[in-house]
């Protein structure tokens, strides 16, 4: 895909969905908590129910699956990147919680980046 293309379509996905490069950096962040609550510490293991958080199994497993993939990546990932892998389910999820997901990062102090 042209830049151009690139940038029209990124355009296009923050014009219809409301969500922008800080909505998309807190997803990538709480998809990496969700793949390793432990934030990678050798022998800390952390079971969490992400229901309680509000995260149904099926976008908790498509989150873990995006987690994976940019575990060591910082959470600025091109917004349209990151859209192509996220399920419809998901996607729903993400356009409604958008606004709760830095409270969800928060819930783990000890791996904000900020």
């Amino acid at each position: 895909m042209n830049i151009k293309k690139n940038r029209q379509r990124i355009r296009e996905i923050r014009q219809i969905t409301g969500l922008g490069p800080t909505h998309f950096a807190d997803l990538i962040r709480v998809a990496q908590l969700i793949y390793d609550p432990g934030g990678g510490v050798s022998g800390k293991v952390i079971q969490v129910n992400w229901l309680d958080f509000g995260i149904p199994e099926a976008v908790a497993r498509n989150l873990r699956s995006l987690g994976k993939t940019y575990q060591y990546e910082s959470p600025h990932v091109d917004l349209d990147l990151v859209w192509d892998q996220l399920t419809p389910e998901t996607r729903s999820w993400f356009i409604a919680h958008k606004s709760v997901l830095w409270q969800i990062e928060e819930s783990f102090p000890a791996l904000d980046e900020d």
